[in-house]
């Protein structure tokens, strides 16, 4: 049996997970959306990706396993992404869309988790220890033979997570993760993605939970990082924020009070 070299070459290859250099992106109406990305993130690493709307935070995230290709570099381990390679990327960078419904379109659970495996060929044992291990890794266990359909925001948005890690994968690209979950359901994913080891992306809107679970922010806007840094000093920066239309977590605003407690809610 002849061996593949490029299984021992993937993980030699770089210090980094994930870089892209001077990275440009138009949509069909020819305005830029990415205008210039350049950035790095290792392995272990959590990091938020935050913006106001329009910066390119989603189209980001989409070029970095390859759904989207623009102008400049990506690359993986040290290897440039291409179509040539662009199987064995999207097993390795996961990537799971804002809107749950994107990635569940098979009859039961089972069946949407077990679709990524049986795309990489694997038997059916396999698969079958793919899919048990993922539902239990995100709680979804006892609804394997439950329609997607059928299922809250909350559980739908573990199935969609569910469906990406029963590949495996060394990143997880997460799109606006608490986009119209209820308190109970944010919570219980936050809590989840602090104690998921593998390497994160998260692009949010949610600050909060972007300061619960990175150490390091990357502040997109215009299509160019403004700013690359550890999410608290980042977060805190309300005059940075403001320029880029955003404000501090009211968290780190309490804390910044004399009184320690957070400024009065506005009438409506």
């Amino acid at each position: 049996m002849q061996l593949s070299l490029q299984a021992y070459w993937w993980p030699l290859m770089s210090e980094f997970l994930i870089e892209t250099r001077n990275l440009h992106f138009a949509y069909h109406d020819g305005k830029p959306v990415l205008n210039g990305v350049t950035f790095t993130v290792s392995k272990g690493e959590s990091v938020g990706l935050i913006g106001p709307n329009g910066a390119g935070k989603s189209t980001l995230l989409m070029h970095l396993n390859g759904i989207l290709t623009g102008q400049g570099t990506i690359l993986i381990q040290g290897r440039k992404l291409d179509k040539s390679n662009l199987a064995d990327v999207r097993r390795k960078v996961g990537w799971v869309a804002q809107d749950s419904d994107d990635q569940l379109f098979m009859p039961t659970l089972f069946d949407d988790v077990a679709f990524g495996p049986l795309n990489m060929g694997l038997d059916e044992s396999e698969v079958r220890l793919r899919v048990e291990e993922a539902l239990q890794t995100v709680g979804l266990e006892e609804a394997t033979r439950r329609s997607p359909h059928h299922l809250s925001g909350g559980e739908k948005r573990a199935a969609a997570i569910a469906t990406v890690l029963s590949m495996r994968p060394k990143v997880l690209l997460l799109d606006e993760p608490t986009n119209n979950l209820d308190h109970t359901g944010r919570r219980t994913l936050i809590r989840f993605l602090q104690k998921h080891p593998t390497t994160k992306i998260v692009a949010s809107h949610d600050l909060e939970m972007i300061l619960e679970l990175c150490r390091r922010v990357i502040l997109l806007d215009a299509g160019k990082v403004a700013a690359d840094g550890p999410a608290r000093k980042i977060l805190a920066n309300a005059p940075l924020l403001s320029r880029h239309r955003l404000e501090p977590p009211l968290s780190l605003v309490a804390r910044a009070r004399p009184d320690g407690q957070a400024p009065p809610t506005p009438p409506d």
